[in-house]
């Protein structure tokens, strides 16, 4: 079926519904080779921005291998009409592995760079989107536009998405509230316990909209750097992405880093999750920017061993809302079948999951914070 949030006119008026459209439909109907899933009183709904590929191909696998560990789980991959990104890939993939509990919603209303962080045309959507959602999950990506923190963008910046940051800039604000606009209340207010987990770009998304700002490349802005080699010359423990991918592309090298991190004792990962303050998890990322200002109610929790870069965020109000600047998502972490090198001197390939079993806290810091927001969705459907 297809429903329609056309949002114009004075007051923002809500003239229909939200468009949900069911994967691999043009038309909207739902292929007879794909059941459609029964939405019941126990079934868990959780939000996705970004719903790519890559990110429906995690979840799909989260799943599969127990991580992400819910029976009556309902995915609705939420995105503008407006953002360049194809999702007929995504539909494409859905509908080819006949899979009946991921379904898509496309959106509508203006966005401007002046209207985000205040009531605006999405904000009756955003408003459903909550009330019907369980939790919501920000994945990673594109550089978000600098002058949605104030900011001009330099020239390591690389801005593609604008009206995908658009939408999950402002529809952070409108659950966190930031202090772009502080009369403005946020919808967590009414439910303190909804999970919001934002990944890589997901976490800077969180970061900036509730106000903060990003450092835009962490190389020449922290430490002072010019080139990938100097880079490399650092360590792998300040590798944020992998250099030697950059400097010998055509030895196809692992573009990601794997690194351990530190966890401050403060924060949910040794409080709620069991981890020792002690332990350095090693992780793997995929970023060149970071968490600059901090926004409004946020902490760092987790940051580099140099502790120069902060590695994950939480809400000091919401105690469900956390941002990872890693890649807990990657099926890669728990393949034992796919080998590569990270530098071009490698004697040997390996896997990412025999990196994480050398340091024994890795595997169970990756599979904690699942089961963790997998617990956070139950609490929340059970509250409303």
């Amino acid at each position: 079926m297809i429903k329609r949030y056309s949002i114009s006119g004075p007051g923002f008026i809500l003239m229909a519904a939200v468009l949900l459209l069911w994967a691999g439909c043009g038309s909207g109907k739902i292929p007879s080779e794909v059941p459609p899933f029964q939405v019941t009183d126990g079934t868990i709904q959780l939000a996705v921005l970004y719903p790519s590929m890559g990110s429906l191909t995690s979840l799909i696998e989260l799943r599969s291998e127990g991580l992400l560990n819910i029976d009556n789980l309902l995915v609705t991959g939420y995105y503008h009409r407006d953002e360049k990104t194809d999702y007929k890939q995504s539909m494409d993939l859905v509908r080819e592995q006949k899979i009946n509990w991921i379904r898509f919603s496309e959106l509508e209303g203006e966005l401007t760079g002046d209207n985000l962080f205040q009531i605006n045309p999405l904000t009756p959507v955003f408003e459903k989107i909550f009330l019907e959602s369980d939790g919501i999950i920000f994945f990673g990506g594109a550089d978000i536009p600098p002058s949605i923190y104030g900011e001009k963008t330099r020239l390591l910046s690389s801005v593609t998405t604008t009206v995908r940051s658009y939408l999950e800039t402002s529809l952070v604000f409108h659950l966190l509230g930031g202090s772009q606009n502080p009369s403005q209340p946020a919808l967590l207010e009414t439910d303190y316990d909804f999970p919001v987990l934002g990944i890589c770009l997901g976490c800077q998304t969180i970061n900036v909209g509730t106000g903060g700002s990003l450092v835009q490349d962490i190389p020449s802005e922290v430490y002072g750097l010019t080139s990938y080699e100097e880079v490399a010359a650092l360590g792998r423990e300040h590798w944020h992405t992998n250099p030697w991918a950059r400097i010998h592309p055509e030895k196809n090298l692992l573009p990601y880093n794997l690194h351990p991190i530190l966890l401050q004792n403060e924060g949910k990962f040794v409080q709620e999750m069991g981890m020792a303050a002690s332990d350095t998890p090693t992780i793997m990322s995929a970023h060149h920017q970071m968490a600059g200002r901090i926004g409004k109610g946020l902490k760092v929790i987790a940051t580099s061993l140099d502790g120069r870069v902060p590695e994950a965020l939480e809400h000091e109000r919401f105690p469900s809302v956390l941002g990872v600047q890693f890649h807990p998502e990657f099926s890669m972490l728990w393949n034992q079948e796919r080998k590569f090198r990270i530098a071009p001197d490698d004697v040997e390939e390996t896997t990412a999951r025999a990196i994480l079993e050398k340091t024994p806290a890795s595997m169970p810091f990756h599979q904690k914070i699942w089961a963790w927001f997998a617990e956070s969705l139950y609490k929340s459907q059970l509250g409303k």
